[in-house]
């Protein structure tokens, strides 16, 4: 790892170099104490990858600053670092790798249609479904909280997009087989790069005969939506739908599942759930406050479209930037006491869904599935304990575990 002295503006080594591309961090749990240390040390640092490299941005301010400027950072060359140096086929044609102002074209319908309005439509929906995944703790003997909760995505965005509930569990693998291609849980045979690869053409696949198949019975659904939708004085291509079914299915297997997880992993075993569920006042705050400790999402990438400084660190046009948003989340300068879970913390500025043009379009949807499923969880189950060690996921880009179990006892 290098930095940049902000001084002489020349790189200089900095001590204890710490690889934040390499998933095994992220496996160990190790990635908080190396951000704590570049936010104090080297808040804009450069990270040499091979021949190339990034800028990691590792501050609550800075992070706000790139992904604001959309006009200065650009999404269209990649979002993720597995698209360092290789650029994005998907930039311009899917919302998430889509710049103003043409992002908010393809935005504004999806929008409409994930409003809190719809969303409510579906709240008993997804209320019966968290019931049903929860049923099994009631037994008393372990129950693995992370691969139930993993399913709990599809629950909200497969009922929303209308996706037969017999292909969920295959769609949650290959969701997680794109974002954890370096996880053994998901990597094939033949490697993560493998992995990634067959992952996506499933998917792909998969949307492509879905949307030939909504062509002739269209709904009220998020595929319809797609379909009907207008960009540039004309209906969206094919491909452009399917990318965008691909960006709505892994955004929402991302921000949804895991903070939950990350909340268990932290108070089971502690006074802190029981007090939550004696102050049902305190539901959004503490969903708040498990989205801030989750950041689910690791980063976000952008590209410079011109020479720029950030925190006095100049910046060439061209170089890729990366935001650590599970950095920022914990920045001693914004948030009082940033490692401790406090259920009751007021305000909470949190960018976990982002912030900006691109702030995630599914909040409102990743809100209301979590507050049901807290509701249900602490209403329903007390005395939560861990029953063997929780694993980690290895992947660079979701903060999550695939295994939990835990024990409760019913109210």
């Amino acid at each position: 790892m290098t930095a940049v002295s902000p001084t002489t503006r020349c790189p200089v080594l900095a001590p204890q170099p710490v690889d934040l591309i390499d998933p095994d961090l992220y496996l160990a749990g190790g990635a908080h104490e190396a951000w704590r240390r570049l936010r104090r040390e080297s808040p804009v640092s450069w990270q040499p990858v091979g021949d190339i490299g990034y800028w990691s941005i590792v501050g609550y301010a800075e992070a706000n600053r790139v992904l604001r400027d959309h006009a200065t950072f650009t999404s269209e060359q990649g979002t993720l670092l597995n698209l360092l140096g290789k650029g994005d086929p998907a930039g311009g044609r899917q919302m998430a790798a889509t710049d103003p102002p043409r992002h908010a074209h393809l935005r504004g319908p999806l929008q409409q249609a994930l409003s809190i309005k719809t969303v409510e439509n579906d709240r008993e929906a997804i209320r019966r479904t968290v019931v049903e995944l929860l049923r099994p703790l009631a037994d008393g003997g372990p129950y693995d909280f992370a691969a139930a909760m993993a399913t709990l995505p599809m629950a909200v965005i497969g009922t929303m997009m209308a996706l037969p509930r017999q292909d969920w569990p295959r769609l949650v693998r290959l969701a997680h087989a794109c974002i954890a291609a370096d996880d053994p849980e998901f990597q094939l045979a033949d490697g993560p790069r493998a992995t990634l690869v067959t992952a996506h053409r499933e998917l792909f696949a998969y949307f492509q005969d879905l949307v030939t198949e909504r062509r002739r019975a269209p709904g009220d659904d998020l595929v319809s939506v797609l379909l009907m939708m207008e960009l540039d004085g004309r209906r969206l291509s094919p491909g452009e739908i399917v990318s965008n079914c691909y960006s709505l299915l892994l955004g929402a297997t991302v921000t949804t599942a895991q903070p939950p997880v990350a909340a268990m992993v932290e108070l089971a075993g502690t006074g802190v759930l029981d007090d939550w569920a004696a102050h049902p006042e305190l539901l959004g705050s503490g969903v708040e406050e498990a989205l801030r400790w989750a950041s689910p999402t690791q980063h976000f990438m952008r590209h410079a479209t011109r020479d720029v400084e950030v925190r006095g660190v100049p910046i060439p046009a061209g170089d890729a930037v990366v935001v650590w948003l599970a950095s920022a989340n914990r920045d001693e300068s914004v948030f009082a006491d940033p490692y401790t879970f406090d259920i009751r913390r007021r305000p909470n500025k949190h960018i976990a869904f982002g912030v900006g043009a691109h702030y995630c379009i599914g909040h409102t949807v990743a809100r209301v599935a979590l507050r049901i499923l807290f509701a249900e969880l602490l209403g329903r189950f007390t005395g939560f304990e861990l029953a063997g060690a929780a694993r980690r996921m290895r992947s660079n880009v979701i903060a999550g575990f695939t295994h939990l179990p835990i024990t409760a006892r019913t109210r």
